[in-house]
């Protein structure tokens, strides 16, 4: 039995390891510019890769990350288990009940919003190849099909997640846009599987395409229908007798193995098999919310973000980067996404605003379209400027879908009092006996922040303290003020292991005070970050923490953590 040598396996780990951590860094860095995680996961690759790595010190790079050996199969490897779980876990998020309750609305986005770009994608492809970066020796048809899929596919966990922001997970509108998702996405893979067993067969794939056809589709439909009522049997028996989570996580990652090693032998890729297990899985009410996020989070930070870094390994972005027929198929997967969908929707019954609003929202390719650009590189469908060209589209489709159904929709993004809150504003222990000493004690700290005086901001919070006092329950009290010297809204937290009295509802003294100064015309500031503090600390358990907390990244950390669950 073949081994790695001792070598492959310091620079397998090495490699490993400065991939999973530059990549997690990145993200995180992305996270807390607003950007999709996925951006910051490709630039670590980018970094490492032969764009920058490559060009500055090529030898080392070479070395970190060879192309061929035990070392390189490792990583094709895991790269691709990666993609297989990361399919899975978004086969889960979709529930088809909610196409169906949707019905006439989502039906008509995801139809017209993946026939216009498909049509539009393949007449290029077909009628002007030259324009779409086709390159002499592949296979016109299986080309063309290729571009019509990846200009017409969308990024489901992107779509959410964009919805989640704005506030629009659980609005009509917000239902409609992931519903449609989810039948464009499920529509937009078959199609896929299909290309990819025709170009199976054209390959020299053992089976024939006639039987490659057929038994898709049966594996398909046993899998949307008679399989997901085995697996919710199969569920409630685990659960009973095997231990959480690893008895489920245990059934749930072999099952995707098997269904991807099914559609692998069947010619189509192995993630195909992987996306429906998810789906299936996803259908079952015992397959628990707890569970779901498990899972997710074990491949998303984990297993997404090396496949995702992997991508800059792949291909010199600088040399590949192609101006021209990068702003064409970003060009043509913009209108032809936001304007299907936006038609679609109208056809549907939406107003015009919320139709456009559905548009963008259902533009989002992200994810999706990345992982499509990668397998048709693989499969030879597409050359490396090409797939430079689809994945800056993913990216940049993705980063306008948000703020373009702010703009459409009018809406504004929630304010959280951690926004303008800094680390200077956090005060571990108040001395104050009294509610005048603790504001007191707040104002020295943040009046120096925004340039005001301490004194001045002082005497404007306790007169506003005069009018009506601020203590609003649960332990915790919000006194603020407004100044026309004010930028922007600035907050202070502090505790008080005592407690002091400001005139709660409840009669109970406020341990935590949250000072607030806004502008004088904040456009409703004051309101949400009053609401936001309220939100995050109704929860007695994420209180009591809270008074435990020693720094200002520890707060952070407790108000997400209290957020996310």
């Amino acid at each position: 039995m073949d081994s790695l040598t001792p070598r492959e396996i310091t620079v397998m780990f090495t490699a490993l390891g400065t991939l999973l951590f530059s990549a997690r860094l990145l993200g995180e860095i992305a996270r807390r510019c607003n950007l999709p995680s996925v951006l910051g996961e490709i630039m670590a690759g980018i970094l490492l890769g032969p764009t920058v790595l490559g060009t500055l010190a090529p030898a080392l790079s070479q070395n970190l990350f060879p192309s061929r050996g035990g070392g390189a199969l490792v990583l094709d490897g895991l790269t691709t288990l990666a993609i297989v779980l990361f399919l899975l876990v978004a086969g889960i998020e979709i529930d088809l009940r909610t196409v169906w309750r949707q019905g006439r609305a989502a039906i008509c986005v995801a139809l017209v919003g993946m026939f216009l770009p498909f049509s539009l994608g393949f007449a290029a492809a077909w009628y002007a190849p030259g324009l779409m970066g086709y390159e002499a020796g592949t296979d016109h048809l299986i080309f063309s099909l290729f571009m019509a899929t990846a200009l017409s596919i969308s990024a489901l966990p992107i779509i959410a997640k964009i919805l989640m922001d704005l506030n629009l997970y659980r609005s009509d509108l917000g239902v409609t846009v992931v519903a449609a998702a989810v039948f464009n996405d499920l529509i937009g893979w078959l199609v896929f599987a299909m290309i990819l067993g025709l170009a199976g067969a054209e390959h020299g794939h053992s089976m024939a395409i006639g039987h490659t056809v057929w038994l898709t589709i049966t594996f398909t439909v046993a899998m949307l229908t008679i399989v997901p009522w085995v697996i919710h049997r199969i569920l409630l028996w685990i659960q009973a007798y095997a231990s959480w989570p690893g008895g489920v996580l245990g059934f749930a990652l072999s099952m995707a193995l098997f269904a991807a090693a099914f559609t692998e032998w069947l010619g189509i890729h192995a993630i195909f098999g992987s996306f429906l297990a998810g789906v299936a899985l996803g259908q079952s009410s015992q397959l628990r919310e707890r569970t779901r996020t498990t899972i997710d989070q074990f491949v998303s930070f984990f297993f997404a973000p090396l496949f995702f870094a992997s991508i800059g390994l792949r291909v010199n972005f600088a040399a590949n980067f192609d101006l021209s027929l990068t702003l064409t198929v970003l060009g043509l997967a913009l209108f032809g996404k936001v304007t299907g969908s936006a038609l679609g929707g109208r056809l549907g019954g939406l107003p015009w605003r919320e139709a456009w609003g559905a548009g963008f929202g259902m533009g989002a390719q992200g994810t999706m379209g990345i992982i499509l650009g990668v397998l048709a590189l693989q499969f030879g469908f597409i050359g490396q400027e090409v797939f430079v060209s689809l994945v800056v589209m993913a990216l940049v489709t993705s980063l306008i879908s948000g703020p373009m159904l702010q703009k459409i929709l009018r809406l504004k993004k929630p304010r959280k009092f951690t926004d303008y809150l800094q680390p200077q504003g956090f005060i571990r222990r108040l001395d104050g006996a009294d509610s005048r000493e603790v504001i007191r004690e707040l104002s020295q700290v943040i009046a120096p922040l925004a340039g005001l005086d301490a004194g001045e901001v002082c005497n404007a919070v306790l007169a506003r303290e005069k009018i009506m006092a601020t203590g609003i329950g649960h332990g915790v009290a919000v006194p603020h003020a407004r100044f026309r010297d004010l930028a922007e809204p600035l907050v202070g937290i502090g505790f008080s292991d005592t407690g002091v009295d400001f005139d709660a509802p409840d009669e109970t003294a406020a341990r935590i005070i949250c000072l607030i100064l806004t502008p004088p015309h904040d456009n409703g500031a004051q309101l949400e970050i009053l609401a936001d503090i309220a939100a995050t600390f109704k929860n007695e358990g994420l209180r009591e923490k809270a008074f435990h907390l020693t720094s200002y990244t520890e707060l952070l950390a407790l108000v997400k953590s209290g957020k996310d669950a």
